[in-house]
């Protein structure tokens, strides 16, 4: 747990001490990665009619984020906090990572999709009746309670991936997690956002006026199951004494987000 715990906020540190185009970038890919997810799903929901199938073949975008050591928005509600919470880094680096990352999130999906629904027209009517389907749902309780599950599902595959250094027990971590976002179907405010955008290239009977409101109610449930569900639990988890222990050892230099998932 402590080692787990010490490579964590290892990975924090370097996460908040980074560039701003490094930090763009690999939100960048990450949009990119989990867009190659909703392609696959899009792809089997066609042929199949079903979505239980499109869910099979949706973790495809998590592996690749895995394997590429990209990142999504909601995946920086354990690591980086753990950095800030043991003392080796700030709440406005925080703040500057989370948006930096959703926006870059956000561009590169919307680039992909775009060129998705241009390269495969059959695409289009699928991505519209997928995101419809969390489009006009009404923003409720009910739709906040999923939104919170889908937070605490991804921050609890992050909080497993930093637990091991297995690769395949990492990919295993994402495939679960990516399934269950899919199945539920949960609401992740970048894999529905994915999808929305994919309607909305294929003309969609929503705007992006409706798509901000969504987000926005997204980010607030997402950060409240991360955060609330699982990064505090997982504080109380590690002991006040090991937090005290991270604050007296001094951050390890910056390294490339690579090394320290070997």
């Amino acid at each position: 747990m402590t080692s787990a715990f010490q490579r964590t906020v290892d990975q924090g540190h370097s996460r908040l001490t980074r560039t701003w185009p490094s930090l763009f970038a690999t939100g960048v890919v990450g949009g990119v990665d989990v867009s190659l997810g909703v392609l696959a799903l899009l792809v089997v929901e066609r042929d199949t009619h079903s979505p239980l199938l499109g869910a099979l073949a949706f973790p495809i975008g998590f592996i690749a984020l895995t394997l590429a050591n990209s990142e999504l928005f909601t995946e920086n509600f354990l690591v980086p906090v753990a950095a800030v919470a043991a003392g080796n880094d700030s709440f406005p680096r925080l703040l500057r990572l989370w948006a930096g990352t959703l926006a870059a999130n956000l561009v590169g999906a919307w680039v992909v999709m775009g060129l998705v629904v241009t390269g495969f027209r059959a695409l289009g009517p699928v991505a519209v009746k997928v995101a419809t389907k969390a489009a006009t749902q009404p923003l409720d309780l009910h739709t906040l309670a999923n939104m919170v599950i889908a937070g605490a599902v991804i921050t609890l595959m992050t909080w497993m991936e930093r637990s091991t250094e297995s690769v395949m027990a990492k990919l295993t971590a994402a495939a679960i997690a990516a399934f269950l976002l899919a199945a539920g179907p949960m609401d992740h405010a970048i894999v529905v956002s994915i999808e929305m955008f994919a309607a909305l290239h294929a003309g969609a009977p929503f705007g992006y006026s409706h798509w901000l409101g969504f987000l926005g109610w997204s980010v607030l449930g997402n950060m409240l199951g991360g955060l609330g569900l699982v990064t505090v639990l997982r504080m109380v988890q590690v002991g006040s004494d090991v937090l005290a222990e991270e604050r007296r050892r001094p951050p390890e230099e910056p390294r490339r987000e690579e090394d320290t998932t070997e």
